[in-house]
């Protein structure tokens, strides 16, 4: 039989059901609730049962578990072997999957020391559903640090060492002069020629780590600043006024393609007035702060031949309202080939969602800055996430969180 837990007396059962679907009372504490059995030492094995009642998960149903859904407030139902077998049953013959979780995933944030004017959705989502993890920034990953981890966020960040192309904008302000400051200290002190020369050797790190089988998730301006400084190691791309030295008068002839994880083709932008880095990003027309209503798409997979797609893609919807960033969309024509579109704008030259591997590891990569704030300005406040537990946007980042823990079969498309 399958119940509601909380309609009456706790019900021992062999398992908990718990819904995606609209019938979820908190969506992303359920992520937390399911990142919590399989921590250590519970080390609980629980299943995504991916495109039945919108990504549902089934977890234990011991004593343990059920007080921790109730204390995190989130909708469980009772799930007997004789419904869950019917489930199975259904999960066979229709486009649905059925995928085992067996570890938790230990996570790391990619996120300065000092404060800064704006917040990281995945921190947000993190801390929200109650998944605990570790920051780092550049001394840890250059020291290696990152062999330690199965899954890295990549904080709001600028990986060619031109501080976002804020100078125009905010080179007095209290906050860009710190983070110049201590910027340019950091990369004297571990020994390299400017900021541009560190964040490309972070950069590197961090493709290595991937490459040897690590899970990234980025979003925002990491996501390009990320492959362009891959691709124009050795080239001098930024302006005189950030490092003294001039630019490359020819940058784009020198950029190396192969170097990066999910674009190719792009042209550097060398107007220092304007905060692209590349043609790679899709800005709003206009650059309104106000939402025209726009949304983007997620697409349909295979559960059964393309698991990976399918898991990073649940939801209770199938089109999300649109939100900025500093890199809000990807040209669809800068992408390589391998690189899988998991949402897109329909009949329009970008994308907003794209995964894809590199090497042994994968990447995940997500435009736009918070999904519950359209136009997210520096120094406006975090939105709280308890006015948005049902929100869709959060539920793909943390699509993303889950997704290493899963044993999944070799795609065959």
């Amino acid at each position: 039989m399958v119940g509601c837990l909380w309609a009456g007396a706790p019900v021992a059962a062999q398992w908990l059901l718990v819904p995606m679907d609209r019938s979820q009372t908190d969506h992303l504490k359920a992520y937390g609730l399911t990142y919590w059995c399989l921590q250590e030492p519970r080390s609980y094995e629980c299943e995504w049962l991916l495109n039945y009642r919108c990504g549902a998960f089934v977890i234990p149903g011991s004593e343990d578990v059920r007080a921790r859904a109730q204390a995190m407030g989130v909708s469980v139902e009772t799930l007997d072997e004789g419904a869950r077998q019917g489930i199975l049953a259904r999960i066979q013959t229709e486009n649905m999957e059925r995928i085992v979780l067996t570890k938790a995933p230990k996570v790391a944030v990619y996120v300065p020391p000092d404060a800064e004017p704006w917040d990281d959705a995945v921190r947000l989502a993190l801390e929200y559903a109650e998944i605990k993890y570790d920051n780092l920034w550049d001394r840890e990953v250059l020291a290696g640090k990152l062999a330690d981890y199965e899954w890295l966020h990549l904080h709001h960040e600028d990986f060619t060492g031109q501080f976002g192309k804020f100078f125009s904008q905010f080179q007095h302000a209290p906050w860009y002069r710190r983070m110049v400051l201590s910027s340019r200290r950091a990369a004297a002190e571990l020994g390299y020629a400017g900021v541009p020369q560190l964040k490309g050797a972070v950069a590197e790190s961090i493709s290595r780590w991937v490459s040897n089988g690590g899970f990234l998730f980025a979003m925002c301006s990491a996501t390009d600043s990320l492959d362009v400084s891959l691709a124009a190691r050795g080239v001098d791309i930024v302006p005189p006024e950030l490092d003294g030295t001039p630019m490359d008068p020819n940058p784009d002839a020198k950029l190396n393609y192969s170097a990066t994880l999910a674009f190719k083709d792009f042209h550097i932008e060398k107007n220092p007035l304007l905060t692209e880095l590349s043609d790679i990003d899709v800005p709003p027309k206009g650059r309104s702060l106000v939402s025209t209503g726009e949304r983007f798409r997620l697409f349909e997979f295979s559960a059964k031949q393309d698991p990976i797609a399918t898991m990073l893609t649940q939801c209770h919807v199938n089109a999300l309202p649109d939100y900025l960033g500093q890199t809000t969309a990807f040209r669809r024509g800068c992408l390589k080939g391998s690189v899988i579109v998991l949402g897109d704008y329909p009949g329009q030259d970008k994308v907003k969602y794209i995964h894809g591997d590199h090497g042994d590891g994968t990447f995940t990569f997500l435009a736009g800055h918070d999904p519950e704030d359209y136009a997210h300005v520096v120094g406006e406040p975090a939105p709280e996430l308890i006015m948005h537990r049902h929100s869709p946007g959060y539920r793909l980042i943390l699509n993303n969180i889950l997704f290493p823990a899963a044993k999944t079969k070799e795609r065959k498309t």
